[in-house]
């Protein structure tokens, strides 16, 4: 009888920040294949999931310690030590941001800087330790940290010419590169830690996701993807679930990079 590798039929998955635009496709995909998904997010009454047997929304602040274990306490009652941990929260300064925040570097807000590095570093920093330590001495698991083509290289701030051209003082902040670089050393630091304890620790860096972008925007940032589009929102459904699964089992401290040719050049 043949074995399917990539099967993840009652897996138990935390998801965090599972209702944004790529959570919401994880958890989707998690489920269609017979995951158990507990998603952990600020504002569970903003989701638009549809309800399933294996779903649970479970209310976490990823930036605080005891939100994370009373979310884990939680799924650890209703299922069991989690089998995989996906970090995909994150916090990035939306193009209507204040201007502040997408003002020079050398203006760029303390209080932003905090923010965006509590959530996107700290809250990965967190998860692992009490979810990753649960798997840790429940010896096995798989953490997926999710990073950036901007945490890998520097923004390109040529892009948001048409921006400044119109009168505008833009630039793609610094904090949100800085805190996705920070994810590869955790990965590996993590990976070599843990690797006796049946833990896998690996990164899944993405370039951007088509999210009804202005077509100047889109003019600007596709003659830099050799594929010449930008990523459908379900694109990267296939690697998270290759991580999770037993396909990868011999893959860990690695970075996988899915960018349409971005990095490539």
């Amino acid at each position: 009888m043949s074995v399917n590798l990539f099967d993840v039929q009652d897996k138990i998955v935390v998801v965090t920040g599972g209702l944004g635009q790529l959570g919401r496709q994880f958890t989707q995909a998690l489920l269609e294949r017979g995951a158990k998904v507990a998603v952990f997010d600020l504002n569970i009454q903003r989701s638009t999931l549809a309800p399933h047997k294996n779903l649970r929304l479970v209310e976490a602040n990823v930036a605080r310690r005891d939100s994370v274990e009373a979310a884990l306490s939680e799924v650890a009652v209703l299922w069991g030590v989690p089998h995989a941990l996906i970090n995909n929260a994150a916090l990035d300064a939306p193009p209507n941001a204040p201007a502040e925040e997408n003002g020079p570097f050398e203006t760029y807000p303390e209080s932003s800087w905090d923010k965006v590095m509590e959530v996107n570093t700290k809250g990965v920093f967190l998860c692992c330790q009490v979810v990753g330590g649960a798997m840790a001495e429940a010896g096995r698991g798989s953490i997926v940290n999710i990073s950036s083509i901007y945490g890998l290289v520097s923004p390109n701030q040529n892009i948001y010419d048409y921006r400044r051209a119109s009168g505008q003082q833009f630039y793609k902040p610094v904090a949100y590169s800085v805190s996705k670089s920070a994810l590869f050393n955790l990965t590996r630091y993590l990976a070599t830690y843990w690797a006796g304890k049946g833990v896998r620790v690996n990164t899944l860096t993405f370039a951007g996701v088509f999210n009804n972008q202005p077509e100047e925007f889109l003019n600007a940032y596709l003659p830099h993807v050799p594929l010449g589009r930008m990523a459908r929102e379900d694109e990267y459904n296939g690697a998270l679930i290759f991580l999770v699964s037993d396909a990868s089992s011999y893959m860990t401290g690695s970075n996988m990079i899915i960018d349409g040719g971005w990095t490539a050049w």
